[in-house]
Formats: C-alpha cells, sequence, structure tokens
C-alpha cells in the first residue's frame, strides 16, 4: 500500500538553497554531539524585493569583536572576546605583588566565546554594497540584489 504524503511548497524558504550554512555542524553531526558546547547563534534569514537580510543573535560582543567577509559567494560572519574577570575572595582584595611575580589569587577567571557562520550567497546580490549593523545584541546584515537579466534563448546553427 503506498502513501501519498502532501508537501506545502509555499511553507518551504524559497531561499534555503542560496542561504545554507556554509557548513551545517548541527545537522551533520546532531545537536548533541558535543556535549557542553554552545550552540551557534540563531540567525533569521529574509527577503523583499530589493535586498536580503540576515539577523544573527549574538548578544555580549562589541561590534568590534565581529569580522564579515565574502569571498567566492560565501558570506563569513565570525565574533570572538576574551574577557578576564577579577574575583579575589579570602585574601582580603590582595593580588600579591604583581611586579616581582608573586601573584596570589583566590579566584580569577577568563572567558572565552566565539563563532563563525558561513552562508552561501545567491548570484544576483551587489557583493561590494553590504552594510552591517550591530545593535543591542542583533548583527544586522542587509545585502542589496542585483537586478537579474533574463538569460536569452539561443538557438546555435551547427556548422
Amino acid at each position: 500500500m503506498s502513501t501519498l504524503v502532501r508537501r506545502n511548497e509555499g511553507q518551504r524558504g524559497l531561499m534555503r538553497p542560496f542561504f545554507q550554512d556554509f557548513f551545517d555542524i548541527e545537522n551533520f553531526f546532531g545537536k548533541d554531539f558535543f556535549p557542553g558546547s554552545r550552540s551557534l547563534p540563531a540567525v533569521n534569514i529574509s527577503e523583499d524585493e530589493k535586498t536580503y537580510h540576515i539577523d544573527v543573535v549574538a548578544p555580549g560582543f562589541k561590534k568590534e569583536d565581529f569580522k564579515v567577509n565574502v569571498e567566492n559567494n560565501i558570506l563569513t560572519i565570525s565574533a570572538e572576546t576574551k574577557q578576564e574577570t577579577n574575583n579575589n575572595q579570602g585574601d582580603g582584595g590582595q593580588q600579591g605583588n604583581q611586579q616581582g611575580g608573586n601573584k596570589q589569587y583566590s579566584r580569577r577567571e577568563y572567558s572565552y566565546s566565539s563563532f563563525t557562520r558561513s552562508f552561501q550567497l545567491p548570484e544576483n546580490v551587489k557583493e561590494d554594497e553590504i552594510d552591517a549593523a550591530y545593535t543591542d545584541g542583533i548583527l544586522k546584515l542587509q545585502i542589496p540584489k542585483e537586478e537579474q537579466q533574463p538569460k536569452i534563448s539561443k538557438e546555435i546553427n551547427i556548422k
């Protein structure tokens, strides 16, 4: 007995073939493959008639932490931040003599956070006009579309 499965073509993302993650680790390995690892930042991708929009939710970063570049039609978004927190407890708040190299810490913590996301861009983008802004923990990219010239149908004469 065969089963008919209905697919709603209108719900399928029109941009999916274009804006796929170049390296989609979660789908390749599964979400629980790396225990204790942090997930990649959430990304929303939308488009209107003139522009593709990518919103990356990445709180805790500064705009200087981000690098966005395009090479061979691949958009790469990366960020890296390092923080050093000094929590001296139990020693009266004394760090010791730092100049002499005699440091005494009760606790000192370092924090490091980074990610990289890569996306295959469609052919109809203006790579040299991509705009990015980081506000309220969201990196917003606007990628203008080029006017696509209709492909001409031409018959080739055989000699």
